[in-house]
């Protein structure tokens, strides 16, 4: 088992990603980052998967069942949280914590290194 030497918090669009993009964001998670990680997603962010569920339709739907049921068997940690979620991402990477988006916004607001989906297909740390 690898030691554990970062924390990774998920964002909402990461988790859609997985079955837009059928990107399996865990091995990708394996493969960037040597050293080890523990993940985890905020409780808004769990909020806001399980507003899509229930208020859209189709394949956002269903992108969201299906992020939500992952992190259950994946046994993602759920990080408490209160506020906006963009800010609280802002603010846990402002303390060295490693935060995965695809949000264009937001990664301009994210202290560096924080990391993004690349491609469609893989995890890149952005320095």
């Amino acid at each position: 088992m690898k030691p554990t030497s970062h924390q990774v918090i998920l964002d909402t669009n990461v988790l859609m990603a997985i079955s837009e993009f059928h990107l399996d964001v865990f091995s990708a998670l394996d493969y960037v980052l040597e050293q080890g990680y523990t993940v985890g997603v905020l409780k808004g962010t769990i909020l806001e998967l399980e507003t899509i569920v229930h208020e859209q339709r189709g394949k956002f739907r269903l992108g969201a069942a299906l992020a939500l049921k992952i992190l259950e068997q994946k046994k993602v940690k759920v990080l408490p949280s209160s506020g906006n979620v963009d800010d609280e991402l802002v603010a846990a990477s402002a303390q060295g914590v490693l935060v995965l988006t695809q949000d264009a916004a937001l990664k301009k607001r994210l202290s560096k290194p924080y990391l993004t989906i690349r491609a469609k297909k893989s995890v890149l740390v952005v320095v």
